[in-house]
């Protein structure tokens, strides 16, 4: 039997950063962290396992490392049943482990629809963060020459884009009308379809797949217009579910959709019992609403918030919601997204006006590597708060969608945006006179004092 100040159960991003940033605020406090299996995978690093990078090995976190050089314990093994009355946690080897807090950092799975016909053949793959199923689903990718991708959200247009790169015939597949649906309005994501047929990928959109046709192996895909495309292995990147069960099982409260239900402290319903990451509940941080968003940013936040408040609450240190900021790469055209978009603002009855600039990412355009680079800002027409924005441009994207970010979260209006000062580089950014979030901003003031 062992003691423990905190027990953070879950080695991935969350549950690393709050065992972090908790024995930081409370240096006196012993810390142990269980992980299921030795090696985390970087989980938004997962997809190019299959082509970027050489193998898994080259997309591990350095968690036992981090651990080691902040003095937590980290320790292999698997919970099986808590005690939150008696504060003391079982593992699946018959240990024991006493606690004073607890964090629940067990992230999610990924959804297996039980609808789908087929889903249980030989070559219909998952998404896991686990590195033996990722490394035995490689081996027999490699061996594929036709995949269907079953879901365009960024992690199925990542997978699609990284097999396309090494040869597969790849078919990339979405119910809704367009890809990325949920994160990109139409105008943006019409533009990164263009970047996708253009690098090999062939998406077919507003259609459902019924059916994984075949014997024992994958044979083909059926749509539900009845179509049979055929191909010679499957990937469902259809999302994930939290993964909750062991909560639930120990009388820690799960919501409706299986979040584990959470305050702005990241504690639950259960004294002395926190949860962090994909497992925890999550508000949007506009509408209120509770969403599924399922991001590592999101985690860690969280769990920086979840460590400084373990023994002592810090009132202005509270989770108010996720921007839900999403970013990734196609080659050497980044894009991202954050807050609302402009359809999901209209689809809450938020009266909206929006400003959308295109322009390059660095000045002038004819310096070498100079890409386009377009800015789409979302804001509430009365208020000129800006509650969304969506990039596309050079692989400086990414930053430029945590600043929108930055806005969102410090709840920006458009006139406080139009007099930020800015830094400038020929190199680096766009031109000080054509800014394009500045730029952005401006359209959506002359629309403000024009209505």
């Amino acid at each position: 039997m062992k003691n423990t100040d905190v027990l953070v159960i879950g080695g991935s991003a969350a549950g690393m950063v709050v065992s972090l940033t908790g024995k930081s605020a409370y240096p006196d406090k012993k810390f142990t962290m269980i992980k299921k299996q030795k090696d985390v995978m970087v989980p938004c690093g997962i997809p190019y396992i299959f082509g970027t990078l050489e193998s898994s090995q080259q997309n591990i976190m350095p968690v036992d490392t981090m651990m080691e050089k902040s003095g937590v314990e980290s320790v292999i093994g698997e919970v099986v049943s808590i005690d939150t009355e008696g504060k003391s946690v079982k593992l699946a080897d018959g240990d024991t482990i006493n606690y004073k807090k607890l964090v629940m950092a067990t992230g999610s799975v990924p959804v297996m629809p039980g609808w789908l016909k087929g889903g249980d053949k030989a070559n219909v793959f998952t998404i896991p963060k686990d590195k033996i199923y990722l490394d035995e689903m490689k081996s027999r990718l490699d061996g594929c020459r036709r995949v269907a991708v079953i879901g365009a959200g960024f992690i199925g247009v990542e997978f699609s884009d990284e097999l396309a790169k090494t040869g597969h015939e790849v078919v990339l597949i979405e119910k809704l009308p367009h890809i990325l649906a949920l994160a990109f309005d139409v105008e943006l994501s019409d533009r990164i379809v263009q970047i996708l047929n253009e690098r090999g990928v062939n998406i077919r959109t507003g259609a459902g797949v019924t059916e994984i046709t075949g014997r024992d192996r994958v044979e083909g895909v059926k749509l539900d217009n009845g179509e049979i495309l055929d191909v010679d292995a499957v990937i469902l990147s259809m999302g994930y579910k939290p993964n909750s069960k062991l909560a639930g099982e120990s009388g820690i409260y799960v919501d409706e959709s299986g979040f584990i239900a959470v305050d702005e402290y990241m504690r639950t319903h259960v004294s002395d019992v926190f949860a962090v990451g994909d497992c925890a509940q999550k508000r949007d941080f506009v509408t209120r609403r509770r969403v599924p968003t399922m991001l590592a940013s999101t985690a860690c936040a969280e769990a920086r918030i979840a460590g400084m408040n373990l023994f002592q609450l810090e009132t202005v240190k509270t989770f108010s919601g996720t921007i839900a900021i999403y970013a990734t790469a196609v080659g050497k055209t980044g894009f991202g997204t954050a807050g609302l978009t402009e359809a999901a603002a209209r689809a809450e009855n938020i009266d909206v006006l929006t400003g959308m600039f295109e322009g390059v990412d660095r000045h002038p355009g004819t310096l070498p590597k100079t890409q386009k680079q377009v800015v789409k800002l979302i804001a509430a027409r009365n208020s000129g708060v800006i509650i969304g924005g969506e990039v596309i441009g050079g692989l400086s994207a990414g930053e430029l969608t945590n600043v929108i970010g930055m806005i969102i979260q410090n709840r920006m209006t458009v006139n406080s945006l139009l007099i930020s000062q800015i830094g400038t580089h020929p190199m680096l950014t766009s031109s000080p006179a054509a800014y394009p979030l500045i730029k952005a901003a401006e359209i959506i003031d002359r629309k403000m004092r024009t209505r």
